[in-house]
């Protein structure tokens, strides 16, 4: 469990890195600093936690189901971020409303990513015993407002190519879905076999798709008579 949880965590760090690519310098610096705000604010709450209680939350099947709707709903918005700016790259004049919605989507700088930054000062808070817990998470703040220009930097020199880097940014948070699905299973399974079929629900469910096919068909071929006509 504890290597799906970092390898889903070095994901949304990936994530975070090739959206902010897309940001201007003004808003990449502004991003920066509320993550190294909320690294050096964090001190407090971190210095409570301990790995047997850190070991109890990766057990709760409940916490982690929890944490997964919160995955969900943050890669489903990157994704439709992906999907919107490649949709507004290829095509030609659009709504006002598309235009803000892509807008909101492009600022929203993901919510993962700051359990990640979390989880990144209570590991350094276990790793440096008898040192000020407000030190290390204040140097860890200054290290994420340096290091996250950096990186985004870095990531816009080795990847020019927005294209790319959207497609990137769409797989990366695909993986981290699949991951948060294995996360929350957690060595179960969301629901016990049966032994017997329910035949009469599996029949509606084939008429419900024959009867859509068929409206489908009919609605193309209408459509077809008609343009003929024109």
């Amino acid at each position: 469990m504890e290597t799906v949880v970092k390898l889903a965590m070095v994901l949304v760090s990936l994530s975070f890195v090739l959206k902010l690519s897309g940001y201007k310098l003004r808003q990449l610096l502004v991003m920066a600093l509320l993550c190294a705000l909320f690294t050096g604010l964090s001190w407090n709450f971190a210095s409570q936690q301990s790995k047997t209680a850190i070991a109890s939350w990766l057990a709760d099947r409940a916490l982690m189901q929890d944490i997964a709707v919160v995955l969900t709903l943050d890669v489903v918005l990157q994704m439709a971020y992906c999907l919107m700016a490649v949709n507004l790259m290829n095509s030609g004049p659009v709504r006002r409303r598309t235009v803000w919605i892509y807008r909101l989507l492009r600022l929203f700088p993901g919510i993962m990513v700051f359990f990640v930054l979390f989880a990144l000062v209570v590991s350094c808070l276990f790793a440096f015993p008898g040192v000020s817990f407000a030190l290390i998470s204040w140097c860890m703040a200054a290290a994420v407002l340096v290091l996250l220009p950096l990186a985004v930097w870095g990531v816009r020199k080795l990847i020019p190519e927005k294209e790319i880097r959207l497609e990137l940014l769409f797989l990366s948070n695909a993986l981290t879905a699949a991951l948060g699905i294995i996360a929350t299973v957690n060595g179960t399974t969301a629901s016990e076999s049966v032994d017997s079929v329910d035949y009469l629900a599996t029949a509606a469910v084939l008429a419900l798709v024959l009867v859509g096919a068929a409206l489908g068909f009919l609605l193309y071929h209408f459509k077809a008579g008609r343009k003929w006509r024109r």
